[in-house]
Parts: C-alpha cells; sequence; structure tokens
C-alpha cells in the first residue's frame, strides 16, 4: 500500500495544540476504583506515552477526557475546559478509543461522511484524510483490525483538531504501518498540536515519545520526559586497562556504589554519574578509554516502576 508522507499532511486551519490537564481525577465504579486522585498535564508540540498494564485505569481516564464517563471527582480538561464545555469539539479535538463501531455495509468515504455530517465538518476533507492514513475507499466490513485503525485515525483527524487523543494506535498495524505511525504522529506534534497517545507496545513508545505519564492502580507513578526516566535509571560504562584499580578507587570513595566488569571487557558503575566516576579516575590516576551513560530499557523501567508502585 502506498503511504502519504507525513510531510503532506493538509492543515486547514493552521490549528495548534492546547494544554490537556487532569486534575485529581478520580473514578469510581461502584466499589471499584478505576482512577484514584490522578494528576498530569500534556503540553502541546510533543508526543506523550500513556502507559500502565492492564487494568491501571489509562481508557477510563480517556473517557473521562472525552466527556464519556463523568469522575467521582476532579477535572479532565483540555484547553482550560471541558470537553462538553467546548464549541465544536470535533474542531479542536480529534479522538480514537476503539477500532469498532463502523456499519459493515458502508465504504470507508461514506463512513467518514456520516461523521463528518454529524460533527458539522465539511465533506471535502473526507478523501484528504483517507489518503493521509493509505485507506481505500471499500467496504469497512472487510478490513482488518490494522484497517480499521487507520479509518480511526483518519476520523480523528476530520476536524483538523489540535489535539489528539489515541487509544492503542498500533494495535494491528503490520511493521511498515508501525512505522508510518510513528512518523506521522511526530509530524502532527512539530506542527504544534497536542498528541496523547496510550499504549502497552513499548519498544514503540521508546522511539516515538517525547514524555511518558505511567500509571498503576488508578494512581501515578511518573510524570516525566522520557529522556530523564532512560537517563536517571541507566548506569555508567567505562573502559579502562585498569579495571581493578578503579574498582578499588571508587570503592574507596563511594561504598555504596556497584561495580561490575562486563562479557565485553567494560565496567558497569551504579550509584554514581558520568562525572564522579570521571573525578575518581583523574585522581587515582587511572586512564579511560570510554565513559558514558547507558540508558536503561524502558521496558525495564516500567515494570520496575509498577511492580512497586514507587510514586514521584
Amino acid at each position: 500500500m502506498t503511504q502519504t508522507s507525513p510531510g503532506v499532511v493538509p492543515s486547514a486551519s493552521g490549528v495548534v495544540g492546547v494544554p490537556v490537564v487532569v486534575d485529581d481525577l478520580s473514578k469510581h465504579f461502584g466499589g471499584v476504583v478505576a482512577v484514584d486522585h490522578l494528576s498530569f498535564s500534556v503540553e502541546p508540540g510533543r508526543v506523550t506515552g500513556f502507559l500502565g498494564p492492564n487494568g491501571a485505569g489509562k481508557t477510563t481516564t480517556l473517557r473521562c477526557l472525552l466527556g464519556l464517563v463523568a469522575p467521582t471527582s476532579g477535572s479532565a480538561t483540555i484547553g482550560g475546559r471541558a470537553y462538553h464545555d467546548i464549541t465544536a469539539p470535533t474542531r479542536v479535538v480529534g479522538s480514537a478509543l476503539e477500532a469498532t463501531g463502523f456499519h459493515p455495509g458502508r465504504s470507508a468515504t461514506n463512513h467518514l461522511r456520516v461523521l463528518a455530517r454529524a460533527g458539522g465538518l465539511d465533506e471535502k476533507r473526507v478523501p484528504d484524510v483517507l489518503a493521509i492514513v493509505g485507506v481505500g475507499d471499500r467496504g469497512v466490513g472487510g478490513f482488518s483490525l490494522g484497517m480499521r485503525q487507520r479509518l480511526q485515525l483518519a476520523a480523528a483527524l476530520l476536524g483538523d483538531p489540535g489535539v489528539l487523543v489515541l487509544d492503542e494506535p498500533a494495535n494491528g498495524l503490520d511493521p511498515e504501518g508501525i512505522a508510518w505511525l510513528r512518523a506521522f504522529l511526530r509530524y502532527l506534534a512539530g506542527e504544534g498540536r497536542t498528541v496523547l497517545v496510550s499504549s502497552h507496545v513499548l519498544s514503540e513508545v521508546e522511539q516515538t515519545v517525547d514524555d511518558v505519564v505511567i500509571i498503576a492502580g488508578g494512581r501515578l507513578v511518573r510524570a516525566c520526559p522520557l529522556s530523564e526516566l532512560t537517563t536517571e535509571s541507566g548506569h555508567v560504562v567505562v573502559r579502562t586497562p585498569s579495571p581493578q584499580q578503579l574498582a578499588d578507587a571508587i570503592a574507596a570513595h563511594s561504598p555504596a556504589a556497584a561495580v561490575r566488569p562486563e562479557d565485553d571487557g567494560s565496567v558497569t558503575v551504579e550509584g554514581l554519574d558520568p562525572a564522579e566516576v570521571g573525578h575518581v579516575a583523574f585522581a587515582s590516576g587511572v586512564e579511560l578509554h570510554e565513559l558514558r551513560r547507558a540508558s536503561s530499557d524502558l521496558e525495564q523501567i516500567f515494570l520496575s516502576l509498577t511492580s512497586t508502585g514507587a510514586q514521584s
């Protein structure tokens, strides 16, 4: 299938994104607490990954944001307004929560025309968004899950919104489609739009997002730039012809630091940053051939944070 380059996305109104703010949000379903005093913000011009294990409260949070579920307490706003208070909301925020709700007897074009009429949108944009997502005008009943995901994304783009809220948009896409989606989301954020993406495909998140919001049990675990999370969770990699001398020097300087030789001849240091390791080596006369911080794997960080429930 021929893909449309993200660089030729038509922008009818030159819109830009607005902040999304979740403030002390809680949602109870009877005795079940799905979201528990959750607070975070999503900024324009960035792709934010909304992460958490199954049952963490991600979809409930997004439904509260989009006015599909009433919060028990707290708020979720788009540009400072609740969804139901936004005039012409489809021009402000586009969403894709589930790849369902398609009439199998309709073509992709007719499906989007119905949505455009319901939202008071110009039907002339329908062929544009179909071309953007690489969907031809065929019967929806024969679409694969990946094609339905693309059609959902096309529907979210109908109003040329400044905010995109997408729940598991890579689900069902093949590797080519995932690569295209990654570039497309980056392009949308580059236009100044606000992009919030819920996902469990951590390898894709790591290559796509700028910021992460991680929740577990309905509560915030961590919200920060991805680079900050992976950098602070990493260790220091050192190459030296005198590994034992370096290990002894580090042990004398900081007994709590851990030094471990690796099979490739390098040494990893945990508990010190690169500047401290470099200072210890210099003061001890240890020659260094390499000194760098190694980023940790996002999956390891995610599992560590969500299993311990650590909050910061």
